[in-house]
């Protein structure tokens, strides 16, 4: 058994990212507060982002968006100014938030880099989403950066072969089961599931159960000697 490359996620795998979304949430909730009660509110914006990701895809600015339009549907298509300035200043601060990286993620790299190729597999806004990586001071520590719109079968294969020897001596790591774990086993690949304490509905997924390439790892910090340990 051989593995070369190391595919990782970014978003709630090297940085946190899931909680300022549901913050702003919360920020949401108390905006709408005359128009709808929590719940509704959730719910709505659950339905909202649902039907938007087709044509906006991943992301803060996404998110925006579908925050706007459910303004719209809840206050009777006749929001105050004042309130859609509130929804795009929240979005504002999303995007200009610091990056701060998850414990163990940069020792896990820095270790990882010296046998491995590691490549940056990640879903959402392009500009933002190589901000983020700057910002991080982690970009030099990868073979390949790739921002797509949706995570599948053949990203993992087309990325692998890309930046790799191959989906079958490639190992993914992140904390969507649903966009970072099956579809990468699918293809072939290892997946290294490490969860985060919150996540997007959207990207909840049944695990694969026995599936010999398949493990969850507690942090990240695991990932160095669990990767070495294939070989």
């Amino acid at each position: 058994m051989r593995i070369t490359t190391v595919g990782l996620d970014a978003d709630d795998t090297l940085w946190h990212n899931e909680s300022l979304f549901r913050l702003t949430q919360d920020r949401l909730r108390e905006m709408l507060a005359d128009y709808a009660d929590h719940d509704t509110t959730n719910a709505k914006l659950a339905e909202v982002e649902r039907r938007n990701l087709r044509l906006y895809g991943y992301g803060v600015k996404g998110f925006t968006l579908s925050m706007i339009e459910t303004a719209m549907e809840l206050a009777g298509g006749e929001p105050p100014g004042r309130l859609i300035a509130d929804i795009l200043a929240a979005g504002r601060e999303m995007l200009s938030h610091p990056v701060e990286p998850l414990p163990g993620v940069e020792a896990a790299l820095h270790d990882l880099v010296d046998g491995y190729r590691l490549v940056l597999i990640t879903k959402g806004d392009l500009l933002h989403q190589e901000q983020k990586l700057a910002a991080s001071g982690m970009g030099e520590l990868f073979s390949g950066v790739e921002i797509v719109s949706e995570k599948d079968v053949s990203t993992y294969r087309r990325v692998f072969e890309r930046f790799g020897t191959g989906a079958a001596e490639a190992v993914m790591v992140g904390n969507s089961m649903r966009s970072d774990i099956l579809p990468a086993l699918e293809a072939g690949a290892w997946g290294a599931y490490i969860p985060y304490h919150v996540t997007w509905a959207h990207e909840v997924a049944d695990p694969p159960g026995e599936h010999p390439r398949f493990a969850e790892l507690a942090t990240i910090s695991d990932l160095p000697a669990w990767v070495r340990g294939l070989s």
